[in-house]
């Protein structure tokens, strides 16, 4: 599921702020390109949250829905002041770049299958995840 969010950049001293209205998200970055992909790896950690406790990832304002929120949230720093721009999300490709933890499951072979496994030395675990990406045609990244 892909979607673009507005998102506000502006720079204080040599630190370059940004603020995700939608999704109510504050973040940094050293320079312009730094700042760009630390919104899109905050939202897309945001949205694996939300997923997780069955939430709904919020759609994203237009802008001036968009600088309508920021105006509402200047009692720290004042947002508007800086640029305003999109940042694109695919949520299911940032899941699978970086939700990669173990999950242990319980597969069920013919001894005889088992057998021939163990004297190739395959790593059935690996052998497995690669069966089902390429039955579900999911690549990795």
């Amino acid at each position: 599921m892909k979607k673009v969010y507005p998102i506000f950049i502006s720079q204080d001293n040599e630190d370059f702020l940004v603020y995700v209205p939608d999704m109510d998200i504050y973040t940094e970055g050293k320079d312009m390109a730094d700042a760009i992909e630390m919104a899109r790896d905050a939202i897309g950690l945001q949205g694996i949250a939300i997923e997780d406790t069955n939430g709904t990832i919020p759609d994203a304002s237009d802008y001036e829905t968009a600088v309508g929120k920021a105006k509402a949230n200047t009692d720290i720093y004042d947002y508007t002041k800086g640029i305003l721009t999109m940042v694109d999300i695919d949520f299911s490709e940032y899941r699978r770049k970086v939700d990669n933890k173990a999950v242990r499951r319980n597969v069920t072979l013919p001894n005889w299958l088992n057998v021939e496994a163990e004297k190739a030395q395959l790593n059935v675990s690996k052998l497995l995840q690669e069966a089902l990406m390429a039955k579900l045609n999911i690549n990795k990244y």
